[in-house]
């Protein structure tokens, strides 16, 4: 299994309407290209911060071929939608991981 991880903070005064436009219309339109089989969403706890929150979405996909389908055919403008939206507001930190069994 591959892991995309996608690691965001996100300036608190906009921490609820980023939050919401996450859950609503973000993650539903990534998991909508029909390359991820599931997802989960996470607050980082240990993150020191005052002035912004950090949250963490994981993309699951069973192959790294599938994943460049992604990259090469939707995030793009999947990553650029989200960076007009809260321009100069977030960071963004993005990590490929392979599964070890």
């Amino acid at each position: 299994m591959i892991l995309y991880n996608v690691t965001v903070g996100i300036d608190k005064e906009i921490e609820q309407e980023w939050l919401a436009w996450v859950k609503e219309k973000h993650i539903p339109s990534v998991m909508n290209v029909g390359v991820f089989v599931d997802y989960k969403f996470y607050k980082v706890l240990t993150h020191d911060d005052e002035g912004s929150s950090s949250y963490c979405i994981q993309y699951f996909t069973p192959s790294i071929s599938q994943f460049q389908q992604y990259l090469d055919g939707f995030a793009k403008s999947l990553i650029e939608e989200h960076h007009l939206k809260f321009k100069d507001r977030h960071v963004v930190f993005q990590t490929l991981l392979e599964e070890v069994l």
